[in-house]
């Protein structure tokens, strides 16, 4: 037998070439790439807006690492990683009880496991997740930007998301930056077709925050949306590819509430009553969805001069979000976009008492700043320099007073 009746088999054992075989880590590189203009430009604004913060909480004499990792909500983070479930403090009034169950567990969660890992501290531990999970929101923001409007649009979207006036909190130890990094990873898997992707992204991100029911509206009623165009399209020769589409559909937006449904029924579970207890622990903590009242019993007392400061700038964010949201519906988006960004606007506005926290439960609804990016991308470089620069100054300036200054929780 000629060497020459062996090639044909050799061959055959041979791998493909590297171009033509699937490479995930190369894809995941190439975009990571593409981001990192972007992400370049959040990380520095975070940096200066710590560093300000810092400056200030020295010239104080405050310490600024518990500032960012140790205080407010973080405390009680910080007691779940050391002694889990279980701490209740009474306050003055007899209708307040707050309890910890209120707080979602995957961010404690982490910390506790990074912390076990590295030896750390709750401090270093929690910051770490937290500006992990920033960097992470970040480059899934620009995937989501990129995918809509274009890179440079995608780059702005980045940029816009960390010069809001609150971005402070995205690198404090809360879990805003958590929510946000599970929220646009889950979105891109939506516009990209993943649904098991998007399913499994918003089960973590309904175990993050309260509002984290927002990510698994968004995939559910966007695999809806695919399925009904997909029936209303088929034909006799997409049998078979509608069918292998739709049990995906189907399980992404099954998986996609079972987060924070589980959480809360294992709540109401501990409290005797599966289906309302979680939200009677919230009542205690004086948090309900009263239709805007006592929203609206703030802004009416900040007119007569008396709230904080920092109620003036409240309303600012609220309004502006309104608008933002308006202008995102005339676009047209995705309906995943639209309902996400809805959902997280109604319980916002609709939430009782914590007004001056509103603007912080709106840091993961990226998606209102879509319309500002796209008109910056339009805009000419010198214009768009000075926008943002004077966005960032206004973040920098206003996260101090909010961690350094302010008696308030942000």
């Amino acid at each position: 037998m000629s060497a020459d009746t062996h090639l044909p088999a050799r061959a055959s054992r041979q791998r493909p070439p590297a171009r033509l075989r699937p490479r995930w880590r190369t894809r995941v590189r190439s975009a990571l790439l593409r981001a990192a203009p972007a992400l370049a430009l959040y990380a520095a604004l975070r940096l200066g807006g710590m560093l300000s913060m810092a400056i200030w909480s020295w010239h104080a004499g405050k310490h600024p690492r518990m500032l960012l990792g140790h205080s407010w909500d973080a405390i009680w983070y910080a007691r779940l990683v050391d002694h889990g479930y279980g701490t209740v403090v009474h306050s003055d009034d007899p209708t307040r009880l707050y309890s910890d169950l209120a707080f979602f567990p995957l961010y404690p969660a982490l910390v506790r496991g990074v912390r076990a890992v590295l030896s750390l501290g709750f401090v270093n531990a929690g910051l770490l997740v937290s500006w992990a999970a920033a960097g992470v929101a970040a480059w899934g923001i620009y995937a989501v930007g990129e995918r809509l409007q274009g890179r440079r649009a995608a780059t702005l979207l980045v940029v816009l998301w960390g010069a809001l006036p609150h971005a402070i909190v995205q690198s404090m130890a809360y879990t805003e930056s958590l929510m946000t990094a599970f929220a646009a990873w889950a979105l891109y898997a939506a516009l990209t077709g993943r649904w098991l992707w998007a399913g499994t992204c918003a089960v973590l991100a309904g175990l993050s925050r309260p509002n984290g029911i927002a990510v698994a509206a968004a995939v559910a009623l966007g695999a809806a949306w695919q399925i009904c165009q997909l029936w209303r399209n088929r034909t006799p020769d997409s049998l078979s590819l509608r069918a292998r589409q739709d049990w995906r559909l189907w399980a992404g937006a099954a998986l996609a509430p079972l987060g924070w449904l589980g959480y809360v029924v294992w709540v109401g579970w501990q409290k005797g009553s599966p289906l309302v207890g979680y939200f009677r622990v919230q009542r205690r903590w004086g948090s309900e969805f009263d239709f805007g009242a006592d929203a609206w019993g703030s802004v009416r007392n900040m007119v007569l001069g008396q709230e904080h400061i920092t109620y003036p700038m409240t309303v600012a964010v609220v309004v502006l979000a309104v608008l933002l949201f308006v202008l995102l519906l005339l676009d047209r988006p995705p309906l995943a976009l639209i309902a996400y960004s809805g959902v997280l606007l109604v319980i916002t506005l609709g939430g009782a008492r914590y007004f001056g926290s509103k603007p912080r439960f709106l840091l993961p609804a990226f998606p209102l700043l879509l319309p500002l990016a796209v008109g910056m991308a339009r805009a000419r470089l010198r214009t768009v320099v000075v926008t943002v620069g004077a966005l960032a100054g206004l973040s920098w300036c206003y996260g101090t007073y909010l961690l350094a200054i302010a008696a308030t929780a942000p």
